[in-house]
């Protein structure tokens, strides 16, 4: 078994992780965010989302984010764009990457866009087309890739579906998403083989929630495919909307500290990720939803 010798992580906590939260987080305490988790070795960071305040009020300081941002050579930003005034909106904050989105699962695609898969990524064709000739790289995240709160399991047919209608609206590579966490390693497998269909194993992406404690153990069936691109949330940030009480996405330290020990590399380092970690748990009043900030953290406190 050929493991990959190196892993490229996107910390998704500024975005992902913080949209759900309830009390707001000041543009300032974002941006020190981003600029630890850059400090600490991550190059890719997803910053903000330019979705319509009404919707999302946390992210409604999006354009004050991205200004407010140092930006480091080599270090690749990106924001998620829900259709083309949010694209609009998002061109003047240079954003190196966007995100577009869409459900391989129907019922999820009908409840929370209130369209079909099929009408979703219709919609998303221009904005993708506009971020190509802007020269802005375009990811797509594909969500409930293993499992839909509606309609339970989600078939690896509905997931080639969904890369495939992705690939044709120009999007370059896309996020197997295991939205729910409710996905084990051979169900993720499965995702990402019928992602092959579509896409190489260079554009795959695994974005594991750990809402069932599956996280790690389906990013080592991911590796053992090949993929070496994962996203990951600093501190564990970001709840699952649709499971109270549960966890969101997996935590970075956890996956750094995983991969490290197995000998892949990361160019992270794992003490000022926890700092980072550290930084935005203490301003939300809790401890860091990571198993290895809280070891390290209780080990430096004794």
């Amino acid at each position: 078994m050929t493991l990959p010798s190196r892993v490229q992580l996107i910390d998704v906590g500024p975005r992902d992780g913080l949209q759900n939260e309830k009390p707001p987080v000041p543009a300032e305490i974002k941006i020190g965010l981003v600029h630890r988790l850059q400090a600490a070795g991550l190059t890719e960071i997803e910053v903000t989302s330019f979705v319509s305040p009404k919707w999302v009020p946390q992210m409604a300081d999006n354009a004050v984010v991205m200004a407010g941002i140092e930006r480091q050579v080599g270090v690749r930003y990106s924001v998620l764009t829900p259709n083309m005034v949010g694209f609009q909106a998002a061109v003047a904050s240079r954003p190196h990457e966007i995100v577009v989105f869409g459900a391989a699962s129907q019922a999820f695609s009908q409840k929370n866009i209130n369209c079909s898969i099929e009408e979703s990524m219709e919609r998303f064709a221009p904005v993708v087309q506009a971020a190509l000739a802007a020269g802005i790289a375009v990811r797509g995240a594909m969500s409930c890739t293993v499992g839909c709160p509606y309609e339970g399991e989600v078939s690896a047919a509905s997931v080639a579906h969904l890369a495939g209608l992705m690939k044709q609206i120009g999007v370059q590579r896309v996020d197997v998403a295991d939205t729910i966490g409710t996905g084990t390693p051979l169900k993720v497998q499965k995702a990402i083989e019928a992602t092959l269909q579509h896409f190489d194993i260079d554009h795959i992406c695994g974005h594991f929630h750990d809402t069932y404690g599956q996280a790690l153990a389906n990013t080592l069936a991911a590796l053992q495919l090949g993929v070496w691109n994962f996203q990951s949330s600093v501190a564990g940030l970001g709840g699952c909307p649709y499971a109270k009480g549960a966890t969101g996405n997996v935590a970075t330290e956890d996956l750094v500290y995983m991969l490290h020990g197995m000998g892949i590399t990361t160019g992270i380092d794992l003490d000022k990720l926890v700092d980072a970690g550290a930084f935005i748990s203490d301003f939300l009043g809790r401890k860091p939803n990571s198993n290895v900030a809280q070891a390290i953290l209780n080990k430096r406190a004794g």
